[in-house]
């Protein structure tokens, strides 16, 4: 099974990606960023978000759940909506 929540922050595109078997992945503007490989029911990722003025902003994702994954996005630790986008079986 595949799941892929969303977040949009400052008009940048988060995406995480979670793979039952595969692991977890986080894209931001289309960029992988972070991964983790293989079964887990908790799973965190890292990334950093670059402004224009070459500045950067921290991203952390917390990946859980046992029966139904859940997926929490901060920016600068603070929490950010995130939404299921898809899912399909594989």
């Amino acid at each position: 099974m595949k799941k892929v929540f969303e977040a949009i922050y400052e008009g940048h595109r988060i995406q995480v990606e979670n793979r039952w078997f595969s692991g977890e992945k986080l894209y931001v503007d289309g960029e992988l960023q972070d991964e983790n490989l293989g079964v887990a029911f908790r799973g965190t990722l890292n990334g950093r978000i670059r402004n224009k003025g070459n500045g950067s902003k921290s991203i952390k994702v917390a990946l859980g759940g046992f029966f139904s994954v859940h997926c929490k996005v901060f920016v600068d630790n603070i929490l950010v909506p995130s939404y299921p986008i898809k899912t399909m079986q594989l």
